[in-house]
């Protein structure tokens, strides 16, 4: 048998063990994630200015924190982590807050921000697909956005660690004690967890509807977003004399009623948590929408 006098050379692989075809495959995601946060830097600098306020203000907590840990000394096991770890749910639910909110912003203009200035005609042109950009976009709203306010959470939480740790050392406290009765890891665990569960896992079709709004609407993209779910449930009101809807979507954004119990990270509620119903059908309509407004953005023009 002739071989041939110019094989085609194999494609090798990288010392990671990837070749360059998978490389090329992904490189588009890759800079399709990196162009979203060069254009939407609130995504990192929001919760890095929440987090710099609290710190600001834990300055002047720290002057009554000696007097605050010999009077929680006085009350219960339970009392006491509940005093002491005060500063750091405020200093968690506000960054977390903040996530919320640009995450928000950035899922209703996300996709009909390019339409409106144009730039949507040079992003077509350039060689990546619509459903890679809308999945570029959903990974940021739905992962990076919510691990970077989770690192900004953790060194805010360490800072404030660190400076009360010093100041108890220094006016002559046990910092062991305070340690224990924090239980900091145990704290940061619970927060990744209630993140992964409720802000990515939960919240992912609110997310993606908001994503498919934003590439459908000609104008006022939070209106359309807000309008359907608001007419339905009146309609359902005034015609049913029911509220079925409405407490669907209330007990959905406030973490689910069979899905309730998801703030615990223990084993049993991890598996009651991925074993509930309404976890699946949301990812199922996460997943429809964003093929959608993949499918929409292929057609739309500028605004």
């Amino acid at each position: 048998m002739n071989t041939p006098l110019n094989p085609e050379p194999e494609p090798r692989a990288t010392a990671s063990g990837v070749t360059p075809a998978a490389l090329a495959a992904t490189r588009p995601f890759y800079w399709s994630v990196r162009r979203e946060l060069w254009e939407y830097r609130s995504i990192y600098l929001a919760p890095l200015a929440i987090g710099g306020v609290i710190l600001i203000g834990y300055a002047f907590v720290l002057v009554g924190l000696p007097h605050a840990v010999r009077s929680a000394m006085t009350m219960n096991a339970q009392q006491q982590r509940d005093a002491l770890a005060h500063p750091f749910q405020v200093s968690a639910g506000l960054i977390m807050a903040a996530s919320f909110i640009v995450s928000f912003f950035y899922a209703i203009d996300t996709l009909y921000g390019e339409r409106r200035d144009r730039s949507i005609l040079f992003w077509k042109s350039m060689p990546v697909s619509d459903i890679t950009t809308v999945l570029a976009k959903a990974f940021v709203l739905l992962v990076l956005l919510p691990m970077v306010s989770y690192v900004i959470t953790a060194l805010t939480e360490g800072i404030i660690l660190l400076l009360s740790s010093a100041v108890i050392a220094a006016n002559g406290l046990s910092v062991a004690a305070f340690w224990m009765q924090l239980m900091p890891i145990e704290g940061m665990r619970a927060l990744l967890y209630h993140l992964i569960s409720v802000h990515i896992l939960w919240y992912a079709p609110f997310y993606c509807w908001l994503m498919l709004i934003s590439a459908w609407s000609k104008r006022a993209p939070f209106l359309w977003a807000l309008l359907p779910p608001f007419a339905v449930t009146i309609f359902e009101r005034i015609v049913f004399h029911t509220a079925y809807v409405a407490n669907f979507l209330t007990r959905r954004l406030a973490g689910g009623s069979d899905g309730g119990d998801m703030l615990d990270p223990e084993m049993k509620m991890v598996v009651h948590f991925v074993l509930t119903p309404g976890l699946w059908f949301g990812l199922l309509f996460a997943a429809a929408f964003l093929v959608a407004a993949a499918q929409i953005r292929r057609y739309r023009g500028p605004v």
